[in-house]
């Protein structure tokens, strides 16, 4: 099977493997090459991957889709960190995750504040008219 990992801006990972095990939000899931094509989303969480030489490799991914058609395997996410030491993955998943988390809460918090002025100028407009 050939896994990629797909991420906004570029390709993290593409290489063939054989096999996979990964995290859906109702559990985890194992892959080897004749499994049949599917869909599942992704929950935050460690993707085990065997390499072509038989060794095991993690990959943290942020959610996302992993897709399977044929010998492609796709995983699209918004984040992920590669490694060969489960630990150290999950600590470098955390961070980033985390870090990734309290942007995207910043962001939302900047949006909010933005809508709540929009609404207090049409008041005032309003109020004008």
């Amino acid at each position: 099977m050939r896994l990629r990992i797909i991420l906004p801006e570029r390709i993290c990972l593409d290489r063939e493997v054989r096999r996979i095990v990964a995290e859906a939000p109702d559990g985890a899931f194992g892959m080897l090459p004749n499994h049949i094509d599917f869909v599942s989303q992704l929950a935050p969480g460690i993707l085990v991957y065997e390499d072509a030489e038989g060794h095991e490799r993690y990959a943290g991914v942020h959610a996302g889709t992993l897709i399977k058609v044929g010998d492609d395997v796709l995983v699209s996410t918004v984040g992920a960190v590669l490694g060969n030491d489960l630990d150290i993955v999950q600590q470098h998943a955390r961070a980033a995750f985390r870090a990734a988390e309290e942007s995207e809460r910043t962001a939302r918090s900047a949006l909010a504040r933005l809508e709540a002025q929009i609404v207090r100028r049409f008041l005032e407009l309003e109020k004008v008219s």
